[in-house]
């Protein structure tokens, strides 16, 4: 069986590499653990640890080229020199990941320093994809069928006037098909096409990448400073380092109730805008847009990006109720680039544990606007449920 390998250092999403810039800046004696949730129960074949730990070792070799490192000073001016030069330097290192399978069920576990293991989750998951499809054997559409499937939603999404941006890197059905995505939206994007997550894509786009951070931000935070001190320093850490730049705020790692609570009038002014990842996308804009307005802010001068399991009807009713009330992009991942024509996979990998300097191991919690989108052990969730008042 082929395995599959990545061919860019920078093919990954970009809130890890603004993540790790931050983390280095911050925290850079701070261990963390990952681990490998299978939501959807898929079945792995056997040897497919073994296919996968070849992958993963094949990782070690990859590089940032000048080429790359001179994209990211251009585009991203707000990543450190030093930052470059050490992402310059960086590489894998294998032995930070553990792959075992006992049956059809595999573990996989991710162990180090932060700001060196931060990178591992999303090319994992993408390889954990590609992987499964190849050992399964299972026939994907041919390339014109989704060249085609791109276009004719890109057209729609054009029709409706919104900006999309693609974030289907880390449950992709495979590169190739992540190929074939981007140059179809870049292709016939129109004004609706605003870029992509993928930093290796959005160089090839010859687009600056976008993202800001994600719940590992915060659920670090919440070990190391308290489950409610974690949103206020979270958000003072990350405008520390960016200053206004990266101005979208991830609102749900401790419910989105709790975040606007903390989220005041100077973070509220200071942040573009907030990202939904959970729970009924329309409750949540009525909540952003209230929260606005209570602050005195017109909401209609701030941005919604709706990141949750999109798809066009779900993009057309949310643009129906927000229309002219505030703005809004949506991210669009699994339904670009792993709709082929076979089942997609439901899966993550997640911070699961936490070493904060001079302290010891830690698990840390999320609370989702989604009950099964909860992680944690029963007792930390129950504990930052007290903590935080939530019923």
């Amino acid at each position: 069986m082929e395995t599959t390998f990545l061919k860019s250092i920078l093919d990954n999403d970009f809130y890890k590499f603004t993540m790790q810039h931050a983390v280095i800046r911050l925290f850079p004696k701070a261990k963390v653990r990952y681990g490998f949730i299978n939501r959807g129960k898929h079945v792995f074949p056997d040897g497919f640890a073994d296919l996968l730990r070849k992958s993963v070792d094949e990782m070690a070799d990859l590089r940032l080229t000048k080429e790359e490192k001179n994209y990211l000073s251009h585009y991203c001016p707000y990543l450190d020199p030093t930052y470059l030069d050490f992402l310059q330097g960086y590489s894998y290192d294998p032995s930070e990941v553990q792959i075992s399978q006992e049956g059809s069920e595999i573990k996989v576990t991710v162990e180090g320093f932060w700001y060196r293991t931060i990178l591992w989750e999303v090319p994992l998951m993408a390889l954990i994809s590609e992987l499964f499809y190849k050992s399964n054997h299972l026939i994907r559409l041919n390339d014109e069928a989704i060249k085609k499937l791109t276009k004719d939603k890109i057209d729609n999404y054009n029709k409706l006037g919104v900006s999309i941006l693609e974030f289907g890197t880390r449950r992709r059905h495979s590169y190739d098909v992540h190929v074939l995505v981007n140059e179809t939206l870049q292709e016939n994007g129109g004004q609706s096409f605003i870029g992509t997550s993928n930093v290796h894509f959005a160089m090839v786009n010859n687009r600056r990448p976008l993202g800001t951070h994600a719940h590992e931000w915060f659920m670090f935070h919440a070990a190391q400073y308290g489950f409610k001190m974690a949103n206020l320093i979270s958000l003072e850490h990350w405008t520390q380092v960016y200053g206004g730049d990266l101005g979208i705020a991830l609102t749900d790692t401790y419910t989105t109730e709790v975040f606007f609570n903390q989220f005041d009038k100077k973070y509220s002014k200071l942040f573009d805008g907030v990202r939904h990842d959970s729970g009924d996308p329309i409750e949540f804009a009525q909540k952003v847009i209230s929260h606005y307005t209570k602050m005195g802010i017109d909401p209609k001068s701030k941005a919604i990006v709706f990141s949750d399991s999109l798809n066009y009807d779900k993009v057309k009713m949310i643009v129906d109720f927000c229309h002219d009330k505030i703005k809004m992009s949506f991210g669009i991942g699994t339904n670009f680039t792993n709709d082929v024509g076979l089942p997609a996979m439901n899966m993550v990998i997640k911070l699961t544990d936490t070493k904060p300097d001079n302290t010891h191991w830690q698990g840390v919690v999320k609370l989702s606007d989604e009950k099964n989108k909860n992680t944690g052990t029963p007792e930390m969730i129950a504990l930052a449920k007290e903590v935080l008042g939530i019923k």
